[in-house]
């Protein structure tokens, strides 16, 4: 007594799916894995406003490489 078995839980998984539904759960899940996503950004982004202003972040690097190309124009026949 106290603990629950896997069936239990078996058992509680199976009534969960029968009352919400797969696709309501899918669209939770999304929304919880968004929310993560924006609560990581926003501590980031609190750690990179305390950043000297002129120190560049991963969002701003400079990659120091140029590429140089052609711009043709075609006439349409």
């Amino acid at each position: 007594m106290g603990g629950l078995s896997i069936w239990h839980w078996v058992i509680l998984l199976v009534i969960v799916l029968l009352v919400f539904g797969t696709k309501k759960l899918r669209n939770i899940g999304a929304d919880l894995g968004g929310a993560v996503k924006g609560f990581k950004d926003g501590m980031r982004g609190e750690e990179e406003a305390q950043k000297k202003p002129g120190e560049l972040t991963s969002n701003n690097t400079a990659s120091g490489t140029t590429i140089e190309g052609e711009v043709k124009d075609r006439q349409k026949s």
